[in-house]
């Protein structure tokens, strides 16, 4: 019996999928957020390009760790287990802290 007919036979509440589903979607709502961010100061803050790429590039990851979740939740609900916390959420905040320092810089040094 291969994983596909396993997963079938399994009986999962199709409520915590959807729900899982429905995390994904937040996790890319929040990705597609930062990375507008990143287009928006590279677009109006030419002189801090570099800040623009890299809010841009935090939020491809931000989609990856989405992702990463979702397949580790998703593999736990089907096999009857809790997802693993993981550290997905810690690495998003720390990096929206270190870009809000650094963006809050770059402000402080566009004023003077």
């Amino acid at each position: 019996m291969n994983n596909k007919e396993q997963s079938e036979r399994l009986d999962v509440d199709t409520r915590f999928l959807l729900a899982n589903e429905r995390t994904l979607l937040a996790w890319i709502r929040t990705s597609l957020a930062v990375e507008a961010g990143g287009v928006a100061l590279a677009a109006l803050h030419k002189q801090h390009a570099v800040l623009g790429v890299i809010v841009l590039l935090c939020g491809a990851a931000v989609a990856l760790i989405g992702y990463h979740r979702f397949i580790a939740a998703d593999r736990a609900i089907r096999s009857g287990k809790m997802p693993p916390t993981g550290s997905g959420p810690a690495i998003q905040v720390f990096g929206v802290v270190i870009v809000a320092l650094v963006l809050a810089v770059a402000q402080i040094t566009i004023l003077k």
